[in-house]
């Protein structure tokens, strides 16, 4: 499995706020989208996440997310080395993503591009 970069997860109160100081500490635009009730921000090796306490309390359990080069490689690496698939692979706006929890008990998100340069 190919890792290709890590985004560190940010669950913050104001999002338009978070987007402007993590586009100026980056110097990258922000790609927005929507995730259920969660708006989602993507600012560089960022992303930055806002919405009800309910929903952002599982989201804070996932230490970080991970781009790999294909999630269906990364589902069968982590199946060999015994992590728990939590959810997916399903699409996504960026590509397609899966949760899984290393046998360690650390939760992560995976996330290939889909051919997109995003």
């Amino acid at each position: 499995m190919e890792i290709l970069g890590t985004s560190l997860r940010v669950c913050v109160d104001d999002l338009d706020h978070a987007v402007g100081v993590y586009e100026r500490l980056t110097g990258s635009q922000a790609v927005r989208f929507g995730r259920g009730g969660v708006s989602v921000a993507a600012v560089g090796a960022f992303l930055l996440m806002s919405g009800p306490e309910w929903e952002l309390e599982v989201l804070r359990k996932v230490t970080a997310t991970i781009a790999v080069k294909d999630v269906d490689e990364a589902r069968a690496v982590l199946s060999e080395v015994g992590a728990e698939i939590i959810a997916g692979p399903v699409p996504t706006p960026l590509g397609r993503n899966l949760v899984a929890r290393h046998p360690d008990g650390s939760v992560f998100e995976y996330v290939d591009r889909g051919g997109s340069s995003v």
